[in-house]
């Protein structure tokens, strides 16, 4: 079963349990996580699902679109290199992701 560890941008931890399919932005969502707003419910609409990736997962995700490229231009708090929109980011079977959860997604 895929798990997501999420941490807050004060610090507090939340691991999360999904299925393989589902995007960090949906586990979150179902699970009521705080710091993802995720106000398009994932249609690659809006950036307020923004994540900051550990650098040592980013290289086994799928490569970033054009379009989430430029959404990222957008979000609330800077973008870094380690930038995604949980949306985008699908899990599969036995995969741990880490992400960090930004200050502010409006």
């Amino acid at each position: 079963m895929p798990k997501v560890t999420y941490t807050s941008a004060a610090g507090g931890v939340s691991v999360l349990e999904g299925s393989a399919g589902d995007s960090v932005m949906e586990i979150a969502v179902r699970n009521g996580l705080p710091g993802i707003v995720a106000d398009c419910g994932g249609s690659l609409a809006c950036s307020t699902c923004h994540v900051f990736v550990r650098e040592e997962d980013l290289e086994g995700l799928a490569s970033m679109g054009e379009l989430e490229d430029e959404m990222l231009d957008g979000t609330a708090e800077e973008r870094r290199p380690n930038s995604r929109l949980s949306c985008q980011l699908k899990l599969e079977e036995g995969d741990h992701l880490y992400v960090e959860t930004p200050e502010s997604q409006v």
